[in-house]
């Protein structure tokens, strides 16, 4: 691996001189933002993928909009689909994205649209909606948001930050300047002062910037992917349980040691992020989900994942197994849920 950063480093500083260049002639006003007069919140990151930006777009979603009228913009990322698009939750994800279609599903009273481009795709939300939150916004800087949160993995905070194609960054550290909260994802809900102390030394926030941490939970109850009136309890999986578990997400990691805890018997499925399963995919998970000769035994898949699975051609072949979802929710630790609502009840509020 290290050989191939090598290889690959001269490639990153080609990359980094045409971020930069392009920052800048953001900075000195040479590439033009677009403000808007309605709240629009944006959350990114800087790695690429898997910080936990839809769960963090799926919290601020639940804060605001009981009160509001809320929609969400994201690019749609593996649609077939371009332009500007609103979401319908009977939607296939190859129309909208995976993850635009998992928020409309938990969502449905909300408008979730898709758009490249950004600033288009507000100006045709801010007719009918008091507010935009846009996923996975960080880069696209067409838009200057009103609030900006940047999300930094626990897990990677100690991890080289390389530029793309040697390492996994998509700008500059230095460019965490723009954000206005830091927060650190998929933290251990138990996490000591000295390394809160010691990720925020590493994180390096500027004056002006929050500095909060958030951990992942795991819903208690499993939704059946094609039957939703169906659950499986989490309480129900003892050692002697069979899990054969499909993913296609950045970082599987977290969900496995979950499971593990659980039951030591897993067989995990695992592909790329936003892979779009295929007729052999599904052939090789049936069939070996057949072959578990375990007396009890079910499929455990995320709901993003589900949002791909849920297609007409594979709809037949899954409907008699006991595939079910594991849903996620984001969890702000300690006083940092007050602090995090109550920066964004204050800013919406100004409007």
């Amino acid at each position: 691996m290290q050989t191939i950063r090598y290889i690959l480093y001269p490639f990153s500083l080609l990359y980094g001189l045409g971020v930069y260049i392009r920052n800048k002639c953001y900075a000195i006003g040479l590439l033009k933002s677009s403000e808007f007069d309605i709240p629009v919140i944006s959350i990114g990151n800087l790695e690429v993928g898997g910080s936990g930006k839809t769960p963090f777009t799926e919290y601020i979603v639940r804060l605001l909009y009981k009160k509001n009228s809320v929609a969400t913009l994201s690019r749609g990322y593996g649609r077939v689909t371009v332009g500007f698009r609103w979401v319908d939750a009977v939607d296939d994800a190859s129309l909208c994205g995976d993850e635009p279609l998992q928020i409309k599903n938990n969502f449905p009273d909300i408008g979730v649209a898709v758009c490249e481009d950004r600033a288009q795709g507000v100006n045709r939300i801010k007719d009918t909606h008091d507010i935009v939150i846009m996923d996975d916004a960080y880069q696209h800087q067409a838009i200057k948001p009103g609030l900006s949160i940047l999300l930094f993995d626990y897990n990677r905070v100690n991890n080289n930050r390389l530029l793309l194609p040697a390492g996994n960054y998509r700008e500059p550290f230095a460019s965490r300047k723009r954000a206005d909260v830091l927060v650190i994802t998929k933290c251990p809900y138990v996490i000591s002062a000295s390394d809160k102390a010691q990720i925020i030394k590493k994180i390096k926030p500027f004056k002006h910037q929050k500095v909060l941490f958030s951990g992942i939970a795991y819903a208690d109850e499993l939704q059946a992917v094609l039957h939703h009136k169906d659950t499986f309890l989490m309480a129900h999986i003892t050692p002697n349980t069979s899990i054969l578990l499909l993913t296609g997400i950045a970082k599987p990691e977290l969900l496995l040691a979950k499971l593990k805890s659980k039951t030591p018997l897993i067989i995990h499925h695992k592909y790329a992020d936003h892979h779009k399963f295929s007729q052999k995919n599904i052939n090789k998970l049936i069939n070996q989900f057949k072959a578990i000769k375990a007396a009890q035994k079910i499929i455990i898949t995320t709901q993003k994942d589900a949002m791909r699975l849920k297609n007409p051609a594979f709809e037949q072949q899954l409907l008699g197994l006991p595939l079910y979802q594991i849903n996620i929710n984001m969890v702000l630790l300690g006083d940092d849920k007050l602090i995090l609502e109550n920066t964004i009840l204050d800013y919406v509020n100004k409007y």
